[in-house]
């Protein structure tokens, strides 16, 4: 059994962005931060106050999360990227909404003060009887401190309070170490508690950046209630929160961007718990002698509402090519539709389980197919950023001089130039489709081929010979080539958008191939005239599509499909990047790396000298461990991920990787963790350093296996102050960061876990039958070895049994453990006077400090 938290966060578009650039516009792109750790980066769009992005991302996140945070910056090419304004939803904002937000949100100001991250590691003590009672707070480490120095790094120490006393790390301790954000303290301060009830006693861990201008900067806080804490030892990691916000609304002056958020707390169960209900749902594919109208399959179609369908349509195809039956699934399903259709003018037209399902079956299988012949001539494209424009009322004449250096064309002029152009883009496009029939994956032509003969079927007249061909071109045509025209990034076919030029252009070609894909039927019946002088083009072009079409469908062995949908070893990503081998790390680190062509596939990573040249070496996907970025000290370079493979003798090697840009950075380190998702014993940490001149760059600790050191003790009292030694604290671990590779991006090629799909289509099941009947399910012959019993009834008892089976598994996870972190039990505020503010010095005693208010969420509690 696993507990998954899935947050699915779609950054869709932005408005009323501020201007940043001298020009009068912005190249606004999206930072994402789960508990201010930034885990994914949206493209640049550039040259836009009103930018487009439509890229889901799918966090998987095991620890669960506090808060989310989408920053809107400004892409600069020279300088620091300026920072627009940002959306912040904590973990109960987005869990109080069980269908998701969707809407508009305002931007808010960065505060330097609330961007805090990272954990810090403690041990408290609290006395239940003695005199004087004393409070022991030992600080022992913190990790994935925000950076606040220039370098990359910052200068920690801590600073706890307590019933009016105040102290600090000793921060002039020769053993205390700069210029790092894993600090190891492994020091213990000690206060005198008053006699009595504690009350409404707080204690407050601080952590600041020192510096030696200007005032400290904030790191993060942590605070505990003294009557909550046990009378044992506390320890853990816990996470670091930010002072309280005390942002005000500032009307839309930053723009506003629109999120569209949903989370999926979840436990699934072990794969044996879902074999009923699989069998139930596969039944009408194996049993079609059933009555379509009493499957389970039958029921979940008719239960599923507008708003679920595509999540419903994507378990499903996901779960049946698993089982190796999704062609006969979007037969059955289609079958359905065709069956409740009237006209065929609107044929698969409507957003049905069917189309969707069709529609996520073409992006799993169809991905590689569509990369191969649409990518050159997108390509192209993008490289060549030719002003194309029919519109009459959106022609901008001055534009002109990219084609002309004689001045500005007239609009004839423009637009014949752009008629010849969208022609020759056109055809380049027509003769790859229509030249890749044998390109095409076997699946998908047999499921064509099974479509066309149920239409045929269902309207066999000859006036309707016309829909044997829409009802394949309605999928292949509008829901898959024009759509990859129209947002290529979306479909992987380019890592950034289009700018304004170039995404007009690919607009134009988009609503051509619709026209293609219509058939040609609605040619000079639309309210775009400025299109018609392409019809000299998209009629030739119909009839070759036709002819295509025939041909795809033309399958000589309709073989079974495998089960468990496998692809061969397709390029997943490729591209120059500079390589540094974790040997080859030395005291000028700039110029320890070396030009190399990378490829990724599903199999390895390999690299040679050139595109086309001989591959030199390679990492077997199966072999890597951990995917992170580098700190951007360790190489004086801000553009560095490390791959941590295992080779056949246990032993580890990390091989360092430079990108040219953040965008690039991001593209490869998701998409080698999409590659190594399935992979197991993947590292917890790692260090986001190097090993260099005897220590890590990152924690500076002088060993690679892991840390020691000794404890210092001071202590503040009513009478006094106390010194205490600690023993010799020893942490073997592999690294001084956690790792992210739970962290994945969500991919429509990723077929995930069969038992998470399952799980999924219980809840919708589920959700949908709480205290009503089982849809329209009717009794009906039973499948050879099943009991004869309606199928309503035998969803039923599978839906109870999974019930009876998470409320064990919930019984069994709530049996009595360690105590619960003091931080998740609730508690008002602290009244205004006591938050804390920055003290511009560092003093030993900072008799003037006060205590703090308790930090924001309340639910967040000890990492164990």
């Amino acid at each position: 059994m696993a507990k998954s938290t899935s947050l699915r966060c779609r950054v869709l578009e932005a408005k009323d962005l501020p201007a940043k650039d001298l020009s009068g516009s912005s190249d606004p792109y999206c930072v994402v931060k789960v508990d201010n750790e930034v885990v994914a980066r949206t493209a640049t769009v550039w040259k836009s106050l009103n930018p487009f992005w439509g890229e889901e991302i799918t966090l998987l996140l095991p620890r669960g999360f506090h808060s989310l945070t989408i920053c809107v910056l400004d892409e600069d090419t020279i300088g620091q990227d300026d920072v627009i304004g940002k959306v912040s939803l904590s973990h109960q904002q987005i869990s109080a909404e069980p269908r998701g937000i969707d809407s508009w949100l305002s931007l808010a100001p960065v505060n330097p003060d609330q961007e805090v991250q990272g954990e810090i590691h403690l041990e408290l003590r609290v006395p239940e009887r003695g005199h004087p009672r004393v409070l022991r707070c030992h600080l022992i480490e913190a990790r994935d401190l925000a950076p606040r120095d220039p370098s990359g790094t910052s200068d920690p120490f801590g600073r706890v309070s307590c019933c009016g006393h105040t102290l600090e790390t000793a921060s002039r301790c020769p053993q205390v170490v700069k210029k790092t954000r894993f600090p190891r303290w492994d020091e213990v301060l000690e206060f005198e508690l008053p006699e009595g009830e504690l009350g409404e006693a707080v204690l407050s861990v601080e952590l600041w950046d020192w510096d030696i201008v200007g005032k400290n900067d904030f790191l993060g806080r942590v605070e505990f209630f003294l009557d909550t804490l046990c009378p044992g030892p506390t320890r853990g990691w816990f996470q670091l929160l930010p002072f309280p916000s005390t942002t005000e609304d500032h009307g839309g002056q930053l723009g506003a961007l629109r999120l569209a958020v949903r989370l999926l707390e979840d436990t699934v169960l072990p794969p044996h718990h879902y074999q009923p209900l699989i069998q139930l749902l596969t039944e009408p594919i194996l049993c079609p002698s059933q009555s379509p109208e009493s499957t389970a399959l039958a029921v979940l179609e008719e239960v599923t509402s507008g708003e679920s369908r595509q999540d419903v349509a994507t378990k499903l195809v996901k779960l049946f090519l698993a089982q190796g039956l999704a062609v006969p699934l979007l037969d059955y399903l289609t079958t359905r539709e065709l069956a409740r259709t009237t006209d065929p003018n609107t044929l698969f037209r409507s957003n049905s389980l069917a189309s969707k399902s069709m529609e996520q079956f073409m992006k799993v299988v169809g991905l590689p197919y569509l990369h191969e012949v649409l990518k050159p001539v997108v390509n192209r494209i993008f490289e060549e950023k030719k002003y194309v424009e029919l519109d009459p009322g959106k022609m901008e004449l001055s534009r002109g001089r990219r084609i002309s250096f004689k001045g500005s064309l007239s609009e004839a002029q423009v637009r014949e130039s752009s008629l010849e152009l969208l022609k020759g883009y056109l055809g380049d496009i027509i003769e790859a489709i229509v030249g890749s029939v044998h390109k095409c994956p076997l699946p998908m032509r047999v499921a064509f081929k099974q479509l066309r003969r149920r239409v045929e079927e269902r309207f066999p007249s000859a006036q309707h010979e016309e829909v044997r061909y829409f009802s394949i071109s309605a999928f292949l045509f509008l829901r898959f080539f024009a759509p990859a025209v129209l947002t290529p990034k979306l479909f992987g076919l380019r890592e950034q958008h289009a700018e304004p030029c170039t995404g007009r252009t690919l607009l134009l070609l988009a609503k051509a191939l619709q026209s293609i894909g219509n058939l040609g039927l609605q040619l000079g019946q639309g309210k775009e005239p400025w299109m018609a002088p392409l019809n000299a083009v998209l009629l030739p072009s119909v009839t070759r599509v036709r002819a295509f079409l025939d041909a795809l469908v033309t399958v000589v062995d309709e073989v079974p499909v495998p089960q468990g949908h496998s692809q061969p070893s397709a390029t997943i990503k490729e591209g120059p990047l500079h390589t540094c081998p974790e040997g080859g790390v030395a005291l000028l680190p700039r110029f320890s790396f070396k030009k190399r062509h990378f490829r990724l596939s599903s199999q390895a990573l390999a690299y040679a000298k050139a595109p086309q040249g001989q591959v030199l070496g390679s990492i077997p996907v199966e072999q890597i461990r951990a995917v992170e970025q580098v700190d951007k000290g360790a190489f004086q370079h801000p553009h560095v991920l490390q791959v941590v493979a295992q080779d056949g003798t246990g032993q580890l090697h990390t091989t360092y990787l430079q990108c040219k840009s953040a965008p690039e950075l991001w593209q490869w380190l998701w998409a080698l963790r999409q590659a190594t998702s399935a992979n197991r014993d993947m590292l917890p940490t790692c260090h986001p350093g190097t090993f260099r001149a005897g220590r890590w760059t990152c924690c500076l600790q002088p060993t690679r296996a892991g840390r020691t050191g000794g404890a210092r003790a001071r202590g503040a009292r009513q009478g006094g102050v106390g010194v205490a030694v600690s023993p010799l604290l020893s942490l073997a671990a592999p690294g001084c960061s956690r790792t992210h590779s739970a962290v994945l991006l969500g991919e429509c090629s990723d077929l995930g876990d069969p038992a998470v799909a399952a799980q999924s289509l219980y809840g919708h099941l589920r959700a949908a039958l709480a205290g009503g009947p089982v849809g329209s399910a009717v009794a009906g012959p039973p499948c050879p070895g099943q009991a004869g019993r309606p199928d309503g009834d035998r969803l039923l008892e599978v839906l109870r049994d999974l019930d009876i089976a998470h409320d064990a598994f919930t019984h069994h996870d709530e049996t009595p453990g360690p105590p619960p972190s003091p931080l998740s039990v609730p508690r008002p505020p602290a009244p205004p006077s006591l938050r804390p503010s920055a003290h511009p010095g560092r003093g030993r005693n900072a008799s003037g400090a006060t205590e703090g208010t308790r930090g924001q969420q309340p639910g967040t509690g000890c990492i164990l």
